[in-house]
């Protein structure tokens, strides 16, 4: 019998779950990147209401100083 050699995912920090939402706001993360962290559903979903407000934030800001 071999024993499995593979991993268990580990835990997910704050930077890899803004890289998972950055990385799936612009369609481009891998699965072996799935794979390899455990990330909670509330952790995502955090992330992408921050980020995205933080986007929003950014976008009115710029637009503000155009119109200057």
């Amino acid at each position: 019998m071999m024993a499995d050699t593979h991993d268990a995912p580990r835990s997910a920090g704050p930077l890899d779950v803004a890289k998972t939402v950055l990385y799936g706001l612009l369609g481009i993360r891998r699965k072996s990147d799935h794979e390899s962290v455990h990330i909670r559903p509330l952790q995502v979903i955090v992330a992408a209401i921050v980020l995205v407000a933080l986007f929003i934030f950014t976008l009115l800001t710029i637009v503000r100083i155009v119109l200057r």
